[in-house]
């Protein structure tokens, strides 16, 4: 534990800590509407966002999208996603240099995900808008304080207002006439006889198509950034693409792309020694407790063949990122795809890299790449 005096916060950084902390929700809540600020659009959002849920209302939203969201429905993209990745990379075949970001990254995600939902994928375009709003971190300092927060959810509100509308009017059209999709499948879901209702959803897949991108889009730009600041990590892995398993879980240990998560107390607590009370938001680094000396070897060492990788970059009990299983699948296809195809593949200038704001978001926003092909 840690006081951070500049934000009047309390900070776990350890990963015994964090993973205490994280496993147990009647005592740390992850619904912070009792000490943040709020705003009227976001309400509808939060709804169907189960992340800032507790139990009860957590369990019934995760057992009811789960029913929808399979893991046999997540191998089922590999096809898919295989397709989206050399549709994308043809279409810089003539080109020796291009943005990863905007050429792969960003829309690899995005067009799965649409896809998976129903949505037309030919609105992606406008999915990254909000991506790029919402997280951006345009608005906030390098640290997050209430004012700071204050000021964003003002500024990025006509962007809320329009993902709900947007989603609102997809899932009454999935409702008149349901398909074969998550949204469909969503909507005839039910637990205790109990469904979803419209607004919930609307949370629920605004979600996925904005967050549930942005991490694979993270991972990816972090995964070639710290291979190419690694030497001779690429021709291990072109190699042995056996290890790139393990080498995306060491990227996910080593630049985790939201670094930090909130709790807040429910009562009067002791933790790492300290007397905390209730009503208390605390910070649980992610970051620091993947580099916990008691928990990993050469916390401080890029290692590639590092197993086991306990990280906690997904979260860690009832929270645990539910689209983890489909960001560990588009990185390791994107990276086996992109190593198949060029020989090569290097960062030129990290001048011209260009990077998110580290409070809210740990990647790139653009990653300008030079190619070799065979």
């Amino acid at each position: 534990m840690t006081y951070d005096e500049a934000q009047g916060q309390w900070r776990v950084v350890d990963h015994q800590g964090v993973s205490a902390v994280l496993a147990d929700p009647a005592t740390y809540s992850s619904d912070l509407t009792p000490i943040t600020p709020t705003q009227e659009d976001f309400e509808t959002f939060r709804q169907g966002n189960f992340v800032g849920m507790d139990p009860p209302e957590h369990r019934k939203l995760r057992t009811l999208v789960s029913q929808a969201f399979t893991p046999r429905v997540v191998q089922g993209l590999e096809p898919r996603i295989e397709d989206v990745c050399a549709r994308l990379l043809d279409g810089v075949a003539d080109r020796d240099r291009f943005d990863l970001v905007d050429t792969l990254a960003y829309p690899l995600p995005i067009i799965v995900i649409a896809e998976l939902l129903g949505i037309p994928a030919d609105d992606h375009r406008l999915f990254q808008e909000w991506a790029s709003t919402l997280f951006g971190g345009d608005q906030l300092g390098d640290s997050l304080d209430m004012a700071d927060l204050e000021r964003a959810l003002e500024a990025i509100a006509p962007t809320v207002r329009e993902m709900n509308g947007y989603v609102l009017d997809h899932i009454r059209r999935r409702r008149a006439r349901p398909g074969d999709d998550l949204t469909s499948r969503l909507l005839a879901a039910e637990v205790d006889g109990t469904r979803l209702a419209d607004e919930e959803i609307v949370g629920f897949v605004a979600l996925l198509l904005v967050a549930g991108h942005i991490t694979t889009t993270a991972l990816l730009g972090n995964a070639v950034v710290t291979f190419d600041g690694h030497p001779g990590t690429f021709p291990a892995l072109r190699e042995d693409p056996g290890r790139l398993p393990d080498a995306v879980e060491e990227v996910l240990r080593w630049l985790p792309p939201f670094p930090e998560l909130g709790r807040r107390t429910t009562r009067p607590v002791v933790l790492g020694g300290q007397e905390i009370p209730a009503d208390t938001l605390l910070m649980v680094h992610l970051g620091a407790a993947n580099r916990d000396p008691s928990r990993f070897t050469r916390p401080d060492v890029f290692d590639v063949a590092r197993s086991p990788n306990p990280h906690l970059t997904f979260g860690h009990g009832i929270h645990f990122c539910f689209g983890a299983p489909l960001a560990r699948l588009e990185a390791r296809i994107a990276l086996h795809m992109l190593m198949e195809r060029f020989p090569a593949l290097t960062i030129p200038s990290y001048d011209d890299v260009t990077y998110q704001n580290p409070a809210v978001l740990v990647g790139v926003r653009h990653l300008p790449v030079a190619v070799t092909r065979p």
